[in-house]
């Protein structure tokens, strides 16, 4: 595998994956464009350096083949604007006549985004020949696309096969995202907190079961607290509760007490009478929640026991929210982790924020460019910490 900053690109035509699925309002508007902008610095270095850029993405779940609602085309627009004014031409087809004479007419320092691969059933099917005749495309393959790299899709990880490893890279974001996930998995400094919040158990069991064997301590909020509670002959009122889960909560307990990993659950919560923006709202003991209650963020004691925990680490891992973050009630437990990240990132240690919410709750408060990384792929960044190999990584690792 060669190094995409050591490479010059010069007269090449360069096919790279990104994850350009971003959401769009019913104008068809992007609302959030971080996943472009991450892309933007590995498509710009391509074109400096004199190649040619072709672009690959899929945007949402289409069920039909192609649709309005769909068609990358809407990107372009805001793309250009981006890219600051290098040309961006759209081809709308992924493979097919009209992209390969696209293609061979594009110049050096242009850009050709192409319609969404997911158009294909092909793509998710990981389809062989599919996969080829995507890589006629481009001389080299640059897979940038983290938020897919869990996918063994026909772009993101057959391709590979179609170009010889020296001209198979990871672009820059893919680069940083696997560099991250690595020093955070295998080079922890120690003490290492991860901190895993979310609704289910069940969603984050073998995240939790790998980072036993890493962690010195594991922080535990959301919803999912509630099932630990309960697991330990808690009262949690009518708080969030997989009932099917309680041995495996168990399991985890005792297995991190037989390896030394402390497990910190929160000692209170802030307690609501309903699910709503406007319900009644005390506190209470997370595991002597009144009945007819449900716990639905960390209490003032907890935010205080996992501060405290968060400071003295030298590794961050975080990963889901303490509460229901988007109500304005229920947001001070995810705010005050969010701040005790960033503070004892201040300090010198290394924090990686990684999955949908934890994300979409440092972008809230403003504290993305306060932590060490903010990973942009939820699912592939939950199965690597889960300890799997990821699909688009092994593809450009050969």
């Amino acid at each position: 595998m060669s190094k995409f900053s050591d490479y010059n690109f010069k007269g090449q035509k360069a096919l790279v994956r990104v994850d350009f699925n971003v959401p769009l309002n019913d104008k068809y508007e992007i609302t959030d464009d971080t996943r472009i902008t991450a892309a933007i610095p590995t498509i710009q270095k391509i074109l400096k350096d004199g190649g040619s850029v072709i672009l690959m993405s899929h945007l949402g779940r289409p069920k039909d083949g192609p649709t309005e609602k769909y068609s990358l085309k809407h990107l372009v627009k805001h793309l250009t604007e981006l890219l600051k004014g290098a040309k961006v031409l759209f081809a709308d087809d992924c493979i097919g006549e009209q992209a390969y004479k696209a293609q061979a007419a594009l110049k050096p320092g242009e850009v050709l985004l192409l319609e969404n691969l997911r158009f294909y059933k092909e793509e998710e099917k990981g389809d062989k020949a599919f996969a080829e005749k995507l890589s006629k495309l481009g001389d080299v393959w640059v897979n940038d696309a983290f938020g897919t790299a869990h996918r063994a899709h026909a772009s993101t990880a057959v391709i590979a096969q179609f170009f010889p490893a020296d001209k198979r890279f990871f672009g820059y974001l893919m680069e940083a995202e696997v560099a991250s996930a690595e020093k955070v998995l295998h080079n922890a400094e120690k003490p290492f907190v991860a901190i895993i919040g979310g609704a289910k158990v069940s969603d984050k069991i073998l995240i939790i079961e790998n980072l036993l064997e890493r962690a010195t301590d594991i922080i535990i909020g959301g919803g999912m607290a509630y099932t630990f509670m309960k697991a330990e002959d808690g009262k949690i009122g009518k708080s969030l509760c997989e009932e099917d889960r309680l041995d495996t909560a168990r399991e985890l307990l005792k297995k991190a007490e037989a390896k030394g990993v402390c497990i910190h659950l929160p000692s209170d919560s802030v307690i609501a009478d309903k699910f709503a923006a406007d319900a009644e709202t005390s506190t209470a003991p997370s595991n002597a929640i009144p009945d007819g209650w449900m716990g639905l963020d960390i209490g003032p004691n907890a935010i205080d026991q996992f501060v405290n925990v968060i400071h003295r680490a030298k590794t961050i891992l975080w990963n889901g929210p303490m509460g229901v973050f988007e109500m304005e009630k229920f947001q001070h437990g995810t705010k005050a982790v969010a701040t005790a990240v960033a503070e004892a990132t201040q300090k010198g240690s290394f924090s990686l924020v990684g999955g949908g919410d934890s994300v979409a709750a440092v972008n809230q408060f403003g504290f993305a460019d306060k932590v060490s990384y903010v990973s942009t792929g939820g699912g592939a960044m939950l199965e690597y910490f889960e300890g799997k190999d990821l699909p688009g990584i092994a593809a450009v690792k050969g």
